[in-house]
């Protein structure tokens, strides 16, 4: 009976408060301004330091951090709809802007380049669609 009460007050909750599989990351960083950080050069070279694990990270850099590797396996499907948008618009200026910096970021976190090809292959496709509205 005491092995009952000690599997259903304590294991219990804590499986359920720790469990792996949850339906989507924390909101807690949603707020964060991507564009603020992609125009401000000093914020930039902070977050990717923090990504290459070559400076410390804050704390919505450390939550960006753990959930990497799982958004790009599952292609951000526990993203919130704030979360997937913020992730296109780095993706997309990292790629055009700063390359030299992708790449870095991909080979640690996307070495099969699967998010450049399908952002690639995104914005040609978007070209072709202007082109043939004119």
């Amino acid at each position: 009976m005491f092995m009952l009460f000690i599997i259903s007050s304590i294991i219990v909750p804590v499986l359920k408060c720790c469990g792996t599989e949850t339906s989507t990351y924390t909101t807690q960083c949603d707020e964060v301004d991507i564009k603020e950080i992609m125009d401000n050069e000093r914020l930039l070279v902070a977050y990717i330091g923090c990504l290459l694990d070559k400076n410390p990270c804050t704390p919505e850099g450390k939550e960006l951090k753990r959930n990497i590797p799982d958004a790009l396996q599952s292609d951000c499907n526990k993203c919130s709809d704030k979360q997937r948008e913020n992730a296109d618009a780095w993706i997309e200026f990292m790629i055009d802007n700063r390359p030299e910096d992708w790449t870095k970021l991909e080979e640690r976190y996307n070495p099969d380049g699967s998010y450049r090809t399908k952002y690639l292959e995104s914005k040609h496709n978007a070209t072709s669609n202007v082109d043939e509205s004119k």
